[in-house]
């Protein structure tokens, strides 16, 4: 069987190291605290914690590269009699403090078992608690071109099942103004190995330019209490999402 375990790997750790430069550049003041741990049953990874900034009150992004017995769930998903799994990915969320400036969500993953399936899934989403429809435009435009590259049909496949995915059917409810995810894209008859891996690659690198134009735009806005208030009451929603 031939891994790639270790491409994968460093693909995910590039990505965090791009993402958390230029958050701390943008923020302008804080930077990333870094833990470095292990998994005990091998692996580990590196959180990283931003908080208290000029810009982001507090985020993470966090990298990891585990290994380990197969859990129940991902059973329909791969090769009778695969009992390890291998996982790496970066998983990102980042809260402003300025109610102005929208929440964003991201990850990007990797999945390879000891019988040789092979899978990647990811996506980003953007929260804004007031939307400014050009910024709203400019950030799926970015995801359109990201998702261009591996097909014509990506962005609307994928924006979908962002849609689908981030609702609240009790409160005809979403969580912010979507974006894109997939997952289980698997190597086949529709894509080479390599295209999925530089497909990850490029929504990894998408999350800069889809995101910092609109911090930029709305990082030096005053806002108000009252508007700080509605900040907090959307963020305790979140577990409604998950």
């Amino acid at each position: 069987m031939v891994s790639y375990r270790t491409e994968a790997e460093v693909l995910m750790r590039s990505i965090q190291d791009a993402i958390s430069s230029g958050l701390e550049q943008e923020d302008g003041g804080a930077r990333f605290h870094e833990d470095i741990w292990e998994h005990h049953s091998g692996g580990g990874g590196r959180s990283r914690v931003i908080s208290r900034g000029k810009v982001f009150e507090k985020g993470g992004v966090n990298f990891s590269a585990v290994e380990g017995s197969l859990p129940a769930f991902l059973g329909p998903h791969i090769t009778p009699g695969a009992s390890r799994i291998f996982a790496t990915g970066v998983s990102i969320v980042i809260h402003p403090t300025s109610p102005l400036v929208p929440i964003i969500h991201a990850n990007v993953r990797y999945f390879e078992s000891d019988k040789g399936d092979r899978w990647f899934g990811g996506g980003i989403d953007l929260t804004p608690v007031y939307v400014v429809d050009a910024q709203a435009a400019q950030f799926h435009r970015t995801l359109k071109a990201a998702c261009d590259t591996l097909d014509a049909g990506a962005y609307q496949r994928y924006k979908q099942a962002a849609d689908n995915y981030f609702f609240i059917p009790h409160r005809n409810e979403t969580r912010g103004i979507g974006g894109v995810f997939y997952d289980y894209l698997k190597p086949g008859e529709s894509y080479s190995f390599e295209q999925l891996f530089q497909f990850t690659q490029t929504i990894g690198s998408a999350f800069l330019p889809a995101y910092l134009p609109v911090v930029q735009a709305q990082k030096h806005l005053p806002w108000t209490p009252e508007e700080k208030q509605w900040q907090l009451i959307r963020r305790g929603r979140y577990v409604e999402f998950n």
